[in-house]
């Protein structure tokens, strides 16, 4: 079991006083673990050191970025070395710099053998992260597995993106799901998407088959399954409120 010297929690909301400086901050959650003294002071150093925010340990919180906060959130959960942390989509509403430098931190914690318990909505931050990727649809869970095993799931093992000059007719889509080693067609203006096993056999007939509409073909691009392919495989592709 773990108990409170063992677990942190890390929310996507900010969980730190605006007012007062980084380093106070991280006294008063020592505080609260019953840390003090000597002890204390190395663990917000490290911490702080962690996050990359050791400059900024006088500074108010206030005068912060966003991703500065989550970072400072990150270094707060840090400072009794728990074994176990659970991250509720940390990343929210911050720049991709801000983001990456998360991952780096997160990554670090890994590599100290730390266990990450990672809630999000973004596909590719659970491709980026995860050992184990669990997919809950509604409080049911649909899938618990590692990446490459969740992967296989996926309707095919690549992806054909052809952009035409022109939406693409009915007759076109037809002729393009009968074409064999095609799992699956869709169409979003004048994009469609394909779902292909091989890709350098069958990507020829299809653009083909699309030249042959009379459409032109002004860019195409491949790309391999994802997670979110599988998910929306798993769920659905309906809108949800």
């Amino acid at each position: 079991m773990f108990d409170e010297t063992t677990l942190s929690v890390i929310v996507s909301g900010f969980a730190m006083s605006p007012e007062i400086a980084a380093r106070a901050n991280l006294e008063v959650f020592g505080a609260l673990y019953g840390m003090q003294g000597a002890a204390l002071a190395r663990a917000i150093d490290d911490a702080l050191a962690l996050v990359g925010l050791a400059d900024r340990a006088g500074d108010a919180v206030k005068s912060f970025s966003g991703g500065m906060k989550r970072r400072l959130n990150i270094a707060g959960a840090m400072l009794h070395d728990p074994e176990l942390i659970l991250l509720d989509e940390p990343t929210v509403g911050v720049d991709p710099q801000s983001r990456n430098a998360i991952f780096d931190n997160l990554a670090e914690l890994q590599r100290r053998g730390k266990t990450l318990v990672y809630t999000t909505h973004y596909m590719e931050e659970a491709e980026r992260l995860c050992d184990r990727i669990v997919i809950v649809d509604h409080g049911k869970v649909l899938a618990d597995d590692t990446l490459p095993a969740l992967l296989a799931r996926a309707p095919a093992a690549n992806r054909l993106l052809v952009d035409t000059a022109g939406e693409p007719p009915a007759t076109l889509i037809e002729a393009l799901k009968a074409i064999g080693g095609v799992h699956g067609v869709s169409v979003a203006g004048e994009r469609i998407a394909l779902d292909v096993d091989d890709l350098p056999r069958t990507t020829p007939r299809i653009l083909d088959s699309v030249s042959a509409s009379g459409l032109g073909i002004r860019a195409f691009a491949s790309e391999r399954a994802s997670l979110e392919s599988v998910f929306l495989t798993l769920t659905g592709r309906s809108l949800r409120d």
